[in-house]
């Protein structure tokens, strides 16, 4: 057996995790198909703020008032006049206004923006592939992305990949269920049969296996 033992330990643990949150087979159902579209390179409206991401909140003719700052692994950013702010869960316009109402104490009418500059997203927005590939990660997910995209992303399979038995876990909130889903990863980077591409969805994960031969 080739594989290491943190790549191990760590399949193992997803395993028992996926056992206990009761994951089902996909029994028939299909991935969405990718679509080839622009990519948005940036996060959206509704991108939720995560620990690490960095921002830059700009005052409208305050320009003191503003900063560059990276929210702190307790989920809080401070900036002149605002100690302490509660960041992570907000989408930048709710973050915006937050700090609005805070700076509204010492300033009329502050006008706030909230810009992501580098964003690493909450575990519900991200993308996480594991197992047999060259960089294991977790990726911030975004509209739009790919199994091709996710898979460049970590530098494709590895040697002893067995990429036809790649697995997809996904959280169906209408079932209340993980749902398990069969990828054709070699197929798709070794052969490149574009019809083994499909759409991702945040909070998915990537099951890699290596090859028993």
């Amino acid at each position: 057996m080739r594989t290491s033992k943190p790549v191990f330990l760590l399949l193992a643990s997803v395993g028992m995790a996926l056992s206990l949150a009761g994951c089902a087979t996909s029994s028939g159902a299909q991935l969405e198909p990718a679509r080839f579209v622009a990519m948005q390179e940036e996060p959206g409206e509704e991108y939720i703020i995560g620990p690490l991401d960095k921002l830059t909140v700009h005052v409208w003719r305050n320009d003191e008032l503003g900063a560059e700052v990276q929210v702190r692994p307790d989920g809080r950013i401070t900036t002149p006049l605002v100690a302490d702010m509660p960041a992570v869960g907000k989408t930048p316009t709710m973050l915006a206004e937050d700090i609005r109402l805070q700076l509204s104490q010492y300033i009329e009418d502050p006008l706030v923006t909230v810009i992501v500059n580098e964003f690493a997203g909450t575990f519900s927005q991200q993308v996480r592939i594991i197992g047999a590939t060259a960089e294991p990660a977790s990726l911030p997910y975004r509209a739009n992305m790919t199994l091709l995209d996710a898979m460049i992303a970590v530098g494709g399979l590895s040697e002893y990949a067995a990429g036809n038995r790649a697995k997809l876990i996904r959280f169906d909130r209408e079932s209340g269920q993980q749902r398990e889903y069969d990828l054709r990863l070699s197929d798709l980077l070794r052969r490149g049969e574009s019809d083994a591409n499909v759409m991702l969805r945040p909070g998915d994960v990537i099951i890699i296996p290596e090859s028993m031969f």
